[in-house]
């Protein structure tokens, strides 16, 4: 079942129903396309659509439905439509008996994640019945979410982050959740009204969403229910964790992991965040960083980050596989690895630094150079809204730093703002780390669930042979 049901109430409904008699629920973004649907549709072999009456959902579906073999159903919530199912009349008033598959073992297939499609075609993550359990850390350890309290996760139910922060680890907490839908463009100021009113008590947003806050000018007001702040699904600077401390008194929690997983790597309540660090290892999983070799990286050297020993202990929360060609792919090695192909250091204490995707790495005059330290240095920088880091080809060098930015109001690109935007980099990180390439941009091409295709970016920098302002 491909559902498209934003943050309404009835995806919670949907969604349990569909665990208890044992289809696979697939959740799916409200901004995809004909093209995103068909994709998914035919790649799953989906039978039924199940979406809720919007203008953009239905005509995108009814676009795709042609080239869909599969489908056999479509079923319309809160509206009526000739060739659609009317959802909402059957679940107020059903006919027959609800019945639960009893058959349905922990190793089941329970639900499909297709992945964000930032390196490629988005692939499809399978977990099982056991993944709720592995939420139990995520909820408990990572957001600390309050048994009796409110917990406020801002993400469109089409993604995993829905799946971390909204539903499964949350309820056997035995805490609430607040659907808050933004109902079109994120606006930071209804955003806060809302917490100022309903009153959450922990809280889970991207970076960007704490970026906006803080030029929405939050105070600690503001946030006077909330006793927990987490951020995931992107690397917030260290920056922007240490002023929203100043304003607000509370401390942002970041944490990592993958469509694939539960959280993996995050900064719990049991030792102090460093700012910029994304923590220590989940006790769910057995995490190493390794070399390309697979040897253990030592303190403060570069390598993989990877999920161990696979065949003495599989992880509730890790996915079972991914589903192509009608089959369930293993995702770990000849030597029982899952390899997440992101790439991070750990310092001496143990805590967990990340620099990038492996694909993102920029490889300049012998360094590895990761994407996520100069963006943050950007992102300090007042001309600077929205940026992406690249490597861009070079003749001598292999690749150089390449900044492809949005400006803020009141910017315009000229030669002298971008050299003061390269000095500002030298002087905030390693020198060699500045862009030598600086492009201006009115916008970031970004997937639906809000991350900057930098493959794009990539592919664009192949016409690029040189171009400096230093």
């Amino acid at each position: 079942m491909l559902v498209l049901l934003g943050r309404r109430w009835e995806y919670w409904v949907t969604a349990v129903a569909l665990h208890r008699i044992g289809a696979v629920l697939i959740p799916a973004s409200c901004q995809l396309t004909a093209k995103d649907i068909r994709y998914r549709v035919n790649a799953a072999q989906v039978q039924m659509i199940i979406a809720f009456h919007d203008g953009w959902i239905v005509s995108q579906v009814e676009r795709a439905v042609p080239d869909c073999k599969s489908l056999r159903y479509l079923a319309l919530v809160a509206g009526k439509r000739k060739g659609w199912m009317d959802f909402s009349s059957v679940l107020e008033n059903p006919v027959g008996k609800f019945l639960a598959d009893e058959t349905l073992t922990v190793r089941d297939n329970m639900l499909i994640y297709f992945t964000s499609g930032t390196s490629g075609m988005p692939k499809m993550v399978v977990h099982d019945y056991s993944y709720p359990l592995g939420h139990l850390a995520t909820a408990c350890y990572w957001q600390n979410v309050q048994e009796n309290g409110l917990h406020l996760t801002g993400v469109d139910s089409g993604w995993a982050k829905f799946g971390w922060g909204c539903i499964y680890g949350q309820w056997m907490a035995g805490c609430a959740v607040l659907g808050y839908d933004c109902d079109g463009k994120f606006n930071p100021q209804k955003m806060l009204e809302v917490i100022r009113k309903k009153k959450p008590t922990s809280l889970c947003v991207p970076a960007t969403v704490y970026r906006f806050f803080m030029k929405a000018g939050v105070t600690k007001g503001d946030f006077s229910s909330i006793s927990y702040c987490c951020t995931a699904g992107e690397p917030l600077s260290p920056e922007i964790t240490r002023e929203f401390q100043k304003l607000t008194g509370l401390t942002i929690h970041e944490g990592f992991g993958q469509s694939e997983s539960s959280v993996l790597v995050a900064n719990y309540p049991w030792f102090e965040p460093k700012p910029g660090s994304m923590g220590k290892p989940s006790p769910l999983y057995d995490i190493a960083l390794v070399r390309d070799d697979g040897t253990l990286c030592a303190p403060g050297e570069e390598g993989e980050l990877v999920v161990r020993n696979l065949d003495q202990y599989y992880p509730e929360g890790l996915l079972r596989g991914y589903w192509k060609d009608g089959k369930l792919t293993p995702v770990y090695d000849k030597n029982y690895v899952y390899h997440t192909g992101d790439i991070a250091w750990q310092d001496e204490e143990g805590y967990f630094w990340f620099i990038g995707r492996n694909d993102d790495i920029i490889k300049c005059s012998g360094y590895r150079i990761g994407p996520f330290e100069i963006e943050s240095v950007l992102m300090t920088h007042p001309a600077v809204q929205e940026c992406a880091i690249t490597g861009a080809p070079h003749p001598i060098r292999g690749q150089v730093v390449k900044a492809t930015i949005v400006l803020s109001d009141g910017y315009r690109a000229t030669d002298r703002l971008t050299k003061e935007i390269q000095d500002y980099v030298k002087q905030m990180t390693a020198p060699y780390k500045y862009p030598r390439v600086v492009e201006y941009t009115d916008h970031l091409e970004k997937t639906t669930s809000g991350k900057i295709i930098r493959r794009h970016l990539r592919t664009e920098s192949k016409s690029i042979f040189w171009q400096s302002n230093s």
